[in-house]
């Protein structure tokens, strides 16, 4: 049986200002290390660009 590829569809970054904690860079870094393909962040309550 062939391993099936997992990927996070709901991360909050430092953007999302009341729930996320994590940079942006160290959850690429993360998902690299555990050798993830992608993440999804869905960042919320903010205005950045």
């Amino acid at each position: 049986m062939s391993d099936i590829p997992f990927t996070h569809l709901h991360v909050h970054s430092q953007y999302s200002l009341l729930d996320g904690k994590a940079s942006v860079k160290g959850l690429v870094n993360k998902a690299i290390d555990l050798g993830m393909r992608g993440i999804a962040l869905t960042d919320h309550g903010n205005m950045f660009g």
